[in-house]
Formats: C-alpha cells, sequence, structure tokens
C-alpha cells in the first residue's frame, strides 16, 4: 500500500491526466458519453483505495482540498463575462432564475419525503445536488467540502448526478419536435427568440488558446494567492457551529473575488487558459476526494435516483408555470432546465439542438448557473439541515 503523500499525489495524478487524455483523444471520447470522464476521475480513486493500492486515510487528501478548491474556484470565475449575461435579456434570466428555484424546492421537499427512507444524515448530500443542478461540478465539490459532506453521503450522489442529468438531456432533445404545439399552446411570444438571435450575434468572440509556459506559472501563483487571500479573510469572520464554517466562508470568499477579478484586465488570462488550469485543479480535488470514500456506500444509490428525478420533475414544473406567465417559448424552457441541471458541457448542445445558431445562449445562462450555484446549493443544505433536526 502507498501511504506517502508524494506517492499518493503522483497516483491521482496519473489518473486525472490518463482519464484527460482518453477522453479527448477522437478515437476513444465516444466511451465517456454516457458516464463522463468527471465520473471516472472520482470513481477510479476509490477503486483503487478500496483494492488497498493506496491509503484511504492519508492526511495528504485534506491538504489538498484545503489548498486546491480555492484556487479553482478562483480561476474558474475569474474569466465569467458578467455583461454578455445580463446581455441575454429579462425572459431568459427569469427561466434561468425559474430553473434554479425549482430545483432548490424540488431538493427541499424530495428531502422532506425520502428522509425517513435514506437517513436524515443525507442533508449535506441533497446540498452538494442542488449545488451540481443549479450550476455544476465546481459547485457541488465546493457545497461538499463547505457543508463537511462526509464521503458515504457524497458518494450516492455523485452517482445521482451521473445518470439523472444525461438521461433528463435525452429527454429534453427528444421533445424538440414538440416546440410548435407547446409554443401554439402557451401563446408564446416569438419575439423573444428574434431579440435573443439578435443580442446573441456578435456576443462571443473565439479565441485561440495561447500556450505559454512562464504564464502558466503565473495563473497558478496567482490563483493560489486568490485561495490564500480569502482563506486569510475567512480567519477573520464569524463561525457559526453547524451552520457556516471557517472553510464555508473561504469557498464563499474566493468565489466573490473570482467575480470581482473578472472586471479587470485578469480576465484575460483566459487567452493563456487559466479555466483549463482551473478545471485541472479542481479534478485533482475529485481525485482526492474519490479517494477517500468507499464502495461499501454504493448500495443507498437507487433510492436517491427515484429522488433525483422527482427533483427534476418539481424544477420542470415550476419552469413551464414561469414560462406560462411571460409567455416563453419551449427553447427557454429546455435550455434553462439543462443549464441547471447539466451546465457549461451539455446546454449549448440543448440549446443548438432547439434553435440552431442560439447555442451561445444556453453557454451563458450555464455559465450564470456557475455564478449562483455554491451559494444557492449552501442555502439548500442548510434548510435540509434544519429539516433534519
Amino acid at each position: 500500500m502507498i501511504k506517502h503523500p508524494l506517492g499518493i499525489v503522483g497516483v491521482l495524478l496519473l489518473i486525472e491526466i490518463m482519464i484527460l487524455y482518453l477522453s479527448g483523444h477522437p478515437h476513444y471520447k465516444r466511451f465517456f458519453k454516457f458516464l463522463p470522464a468527471v465520473f471516472w476521475i472520482y470513481f477510479l480513486p476509490m477503486v483503487t483505495s478500496t483494492m488497498g493500492f493506496i491509503d484511504s486515510q492519508a492526511s495528504v487528501y485534506g491538504v489538498i482540498s484545503k489548498n486546491f478548491l480555492p484556487a479553482s474556484l478562483f480561476l474558474l470565475l475569474l474569466c465569467v463575462d458578467v455583461k454578455a449575461i445580463f446581455k441575454l435579456g429579462p425572459s431568459a434570466l427569469a427561466m434561468m432564475l425559474a430553473g434554479s428555484f425549482g430545483i432548490m424546492l424540488g431538493t427541499v421537499v424530495v428531502f422532506v419525503l425520502f428522509k425517513d427512507v435514506v437517513g436524515t444524515q443525507m442533508w449535506s448530500g441533497f446540498g452538494a445536488l442542488s449545488g451540481s443542478w443549479t450550476g455544476g461540478s465546481a459547485n457541488m465539490i465546493a457545497v461538499k467540502e463547505a457543508l463537511g459532506t462526509p464521503d458515504q453521503v457524497f458518494l450516492p450522489m455523485v452517482i445521482v448526478d451521473t445518470i439523472v442529468p444525461y438521461i433528463w438531456m435525452g429527454t429534453l432533445v427528444a421533445l424538440v419536435g414538440l416546440q410548435p404545439i407547446y409554443d401554439r399552446w402557451n401563446r408564446c411570444d416569438r419575439q423573444v427568440l428574434e431579440d435573443l438571435t439578435r443580442r446573441i450575434k456578435g456576443m462571443m468572440s473565439v479565441r485561440k488558446e495561447k500556450n505559454h509556459f512562464f504564464v502558466t506559472i503565473f495563473i497558478l501563483i496567482f490563483a493560489f494567492l486568490g485561495g490564500f487571500a480569502a482563506t486569510s479573510a475567512a480567519r477573520l469572520l464569524p463561525e457559526v457551529k453547524d451552520v457556516i464554517s471557517m472553510y464555508a466562508w473561504t469557498i464563499i470568499l474566493v468565489s466573490v473575488l473570482g467575480l470581482l477579478f473578472s472586471f479587470t484586465p485578469a480576465r484575460r488570462l483566459e487567452e493563456y487558459g487559466s479555466t483549463r488550469i482551473g478545471y485541472f485543479l479542481l479534478y485533482f480535488v475529485l481525485t482526492s476526494i474519490g479517494a477517500k470514500a468507499s464502495l461499501a456506500h454504493i448500495g443507498s444509490a437507487l433510492i436517491l435516483i427515484v429522488a433525483g428525478f422527482l427533483i427534476v420533475f418539481i424544477h420542470l414544473a415550476v419552469l413551464i408555470g414561469v414560462a406560462r406567465l411571460i409567455r416563453a417559448p419551449l427553447f427557454l424552457v429546455a435550455v434553462a432546465s439543462q443549464a441547471n441541471i447539466g451546465g457549461v458541457a451539455s446546454a449549448p448542445i440543448v440549446a443548438e439542438v432547439y434553435q440552431p445558431g442560439l447555442a451561445s445562449v444556453g453557454l451563458l445562462l450555464a455559465i450564470l448557473g456557475g455564478i449562483i450555484g455554491t451559494y444557492l446549493g449552501l442555502l439548500v443544505g442548510q434548510i435540509c439541515h434544519l429539516i433534519a433536526g
């Protein structure tokens, strides 16, 4: 068994690099269509530690989470174009927020219904799941760490977060032919789509990423300085037992700091791969979380998958209700739903399927989810904690 911290770090990095390489390779990427790279980056370290190849109790995992997660969140929010998001207009933003509210409401309602079956200790897992389904993987990991979610609670939620969104995306794509029927029934304002097309033109520019070794080193130093600044500031803020810890403050503050820097020239670091580096750091944190988990707790996933679909149905009911009020087309219902539940990887796909040329609407709405997902997940987690007693 490998117990030395450097040996464990080497194994985790090897797993992450291997999965990222295979998932991006033309010959192998098709194998990651249903179970994406992020799942394997979590699952394989878990298998490795369960088999006794690396120590599942090593202290290095806590060091990785404490230092790498704030740095990754800082980089991921550094490149956000807040102005472009607000240019989408009130209808698109209203539908996105309605979708987020639907996930929050659904999570709380379903936790109340299922807590006697899955156990009240699952409250933080539901909070982490809501963070993912109002934002993305980064938000789920951030909420997990901020709430101190036990690994035996987090593992089944990772499975739910893998299976349900992919099935839901397939469902949304299958419903694309219902657009004319739905839009007539809802008396939709087609001007909304024309307005979105006009707003989106020229908004998203594709930049070729520049590779420069010394800039990469600078980005890493900048990221860890951002994380250090947030950690230092968090030490000055009060902790509230069972509500908010110093690490939770760190997650909140580093997210705010990243957004603030997105309004500065620092956002141009995106041209040098700051987002790619941010995800690499985030996935490294995910390998360390997976290495602490155990396959023994995988059995509770089935009932939680059922719970996950119920959350999605409540979320859909809220979306359709709001769409009825503002006469939003099915395009916005589908894109807002996928932007919440699927995130930046799949929301543009759904948007393009429904309205060719408007993929960037899905991307921008998903980015908005990435901004607010951590805060909403923490709020849902605390509500579920109160319910759990």
